[in-house]
């Protein structure tokens, strides 16, 4: 598809979506879970900056969301995870 009508596809579903309003359950829904992934990605970025010296947990979508989904509980796990089982 050339670029012009992908652009007026979103135009048009924008201003359909402003028009008719967007059910709030599962918009609620996507940006709790993106909220929990930055916070997850922060909580390995704080790990990670403070505990350079001896663990070092890369940041990708799993890590982030068992971070950022189950907090601190989770980031303990990550590293009893990185420590002894890899």
């Amino acid at each position: 598809m050339e670029p012009k009508i992908v652009i007026l596809l979103f135009l048009c579903a924008i201003v359909i979506l402003l028009l008719i309003g967007t059910p709030l359950k599962p918009v609620r829904f996507i940006g709790y879970g993106a909220i929990k992934l930055i916070i997850g990605a922060l909580l390995l970025f704080t790990l990670n900056a403070i505990g350079s010296s001896f663990i070092h947990i890369p940041i990708n979508l799993f890590t982030s969301s068992v971070s950022g989904f189950l907090g601190i509980p989770g980031v303990l796990a990550l590293v009893i995870i990185q420590k002894y089982i890899l």
